[in-house]
């Protein structure tokens, strides 16, 4: 695809890596929607703000309502409640699959007839190498992602004959809000931004955007033995 012929719409755009993303495609041409719960706090030149809680059914309608030329969606907004699956309270567990799972579902049920409509379009899920593999912490948040990925090859499938595709970025840690009280090796988000767009621009339908994605993807053939040795 071309990104400067898109119309995209960015959710959680405010800050973290959909701020990042939202620049980029604007410095590439695209028009942009940038979705946030508090739209105010956009302040990204060319970016039309757009109140949106993923989790609220009423504002993913009313933000499909608002933009209907969109041809690309990008679904980046997420939570990080650090619950454990465990002993970890149960309503922070249903807001990462609120978030991450349900409302990455209902962008997707907005947007794809106003994708298909416009002739066809993308859709990228921004993913995690956590969609893969768990560190034995944060278990909502590793098992929410999961079953994101899980949504997003079966919309691959599903989307296809409408010509729109599906894509899932793969990323470890970024220096963002979410992570800055953890002492571990961090991307820079405006790099993943770059590598995430080059890669709709590439049609791509999997981006692994650094070396913890791509080591913990080529273990997958050695199975649990391979990803988790310490339990062998």
């Amino acid at each position: 695809m071309k990104i400067s012929e898109q119309v995209a719409f960015v959710t959680g755009a405010n800050r973290g890596l959909g701020r990042y993303l939202t620049l980029e495609l604007l410095s590439r041409g695209a028009k942009v929607y940038a979705g946030a719960r508090n739209p105010e706090s956009i302040d990204i030149p060319g970016a039309i703000p757009v109140k949106l809680d993923i989790t609220n059914p009423q504002e993913v309608a009313a933000a499909a309502l608002a933009a209907k030329d969109v041809t690309l969606l990008i679904n980046n907004a997420g939570s990080s409640t650090g619950a454990s699956l465990l002993d970890g309270d149960l309503d922070q567990i249903q807001l990462e699959f609120n978030t991450h799972f349900f409302g990455t579902l209902s962008m997707v049920r907005a947007f794809a007839p106003i994708l298909a409509n416009n002739g066809g379009g993308s859709i990228l899920n921004i993913l995690s190498a956590l969609s893969w593999f768990s560190s034995g912490a944060v278990g909502g948040y590793t098992a929410a992602k999961a079953a994101e990925w899980a949504l997003t090859n079966d919309l691959r499938l599903n989307l296809y004959p409408q010509k729109v595709r599906v894509a899932g970025l793969h990323v470890g840690y970024m220096e963002t809000d979410m992570t800055s009280g953890l002492e571990v090796s961090k991307s820079n988000p405006a790099d993943i931004a770059k590598i995430a767009i080059d890669g709709l621009e590439a049609d791509s339908y999997e981006i692994v955007a650094d070396d913890v994605s791509r080591n913990i993807q080529s273990g997958f053939a050695g199975g649990v033995s391979a990803l988790y040795p310490h339990l062998s």
